[in-house]
């Protein structure tokens, strides 16, 4: 059996229907994991967090020059990060009839949406401890809506919700800055945020999908991200150190499966074998068994918005090599 790939992430182009088939051309026979791709090339609500955003339900959002901020009623730039979301749907629906294997759905997580979007009076909406409680309850309800839309358009897939949160780091440390740049938003307290991150991944699972956190490498919240339910931790893994690789050992060893982010996507293509060693050789040294790295899925380090459209058809063929070879190593 081949090993797993996925590239769940922004794609390049404003094309969905070439989106969508050039990620089931190349990913589309299980074990490998499409999804659905964001293409912010195509402008606001095309990008990952306007389309988190136009999913929250009850809170409608609009683009101001500073970004994304709630308002009082949804406006153009809503109606358009819906009209974005539909158009992709449809694509998706037609490039995935008959699927029946994993298919990946990327959404920007609880926390990083606070601390993206703005209130109405201008600050990040993680300082205001009500628009916390709302967005995550928004949020679940919203991805729990999403996730049965998905269903009824691809109904032999197993959905996998994929949750980026790459400034969860920042609001626990305090390390968020004002929107006046003088100053820092205070941390939020890691029960709130370890609870909220939860009530989002229980809603995934309510919905029957699979929820996969993804992190940024430094200062990762390991332990808390292990509390949470989360079926799969994902990230960059070239940049990890030991104290990094202890920790992936410690959420493998809890029954997370490691969504491991090797291929760069811009330069030269690198050697089946360095791809398979930057995960191989790491995984042994922490003592994880060589029959676990069958159970890895091997993605780009990360999306593939800004990559030349004509290295992206590439770039999956070379991932899929490098998973293949990353599977045959489980059994050395």
């Amino acid at each position: 059996m081949p090993g797993t790939a996925a590239a769940v992430g922004p794609m390049p182009g404003e094309d969905p229907r070439e989106a969508a088939r050039t990620v089931f051309g190349e990913l589309g026979d299980p074990p490998h994991v499409p999804h659905l791709a964001p293409l912010p090339a195509r402008g606001p609500g095309a990008d990952p967090l306007g389309r988190t955003a136009a999913l929250l339900v009850d809170l409608p959002v609009d683009r101001q020059p500073a970004g994304w901020r709630f308002v009082d009623a949804p406006g153009r730039d809503a109606a358009r990060a819906a009209s974005f979301l539909r158009a992709d749907l449809d694509e998706l629906a037609e490039a995935a009839d008959g699927w029946t294997g994993a298919l990946a759905l990327p959404v920007v997580g609880p926390w990083t949406l606070l601390a993206a979007v703005e209130l109405n009076r201008g600050e990040r909406s993680v300082a205001d401890p009500g628009a916390r409680r709302d967005v995550v309850a928004s949020l679940a309800e919203g991805l729990s809506r999403h996730v049965a839309d998905v269903r009824r358009l691809v109904p032999g897939a197993r959905v996998v919700v994929h949750v980026e949160e790459p400034s969860l780091a920042a609001v626990l440390a305090g390390r968020l800055p004002t929107q006046s740049g003088y100053g820092t938003l205070r941390a939020v307290d890691r029960a709130e945020v370890r609870d909220g991150l939860r009530d989002v991944l229980a809603a995934v699972r309510a919905a029957d999908a699979e929820p996969v956190v993804r992190l940024t490498p430094e200062e990762a919240p390991w332990a808390l991200v292990r509390e949470t339910g989360a079926a799969g931790v994902a990230l960059d893994v070239r940049s990890l150190g030991p104290a990094g690789w202890e920790s992936v050992a410690a959420c493998v060893e809890d029954g997370l499966r490691l969504w491991a982010g090797a291929l760069p996507v811009r330069g030269d293509l690198p050697a089946v074998g360095s791809l398979v060693d930057a995960v191989r050789l790491p995984w042994r040294r922490v003592g994880l068994p060589a029959t676990a790295l069958a159970d890895v899925v091997l993605t780009p380090a990360t999306g593939l918005a800004d990559t030349d459209p004509a290295a992206v058809r590439g770039l999956l063929t070379r991932l899929r090599e490098a998973a293949a070879a990353l599977e045959e190593a489980s059994g050395d």
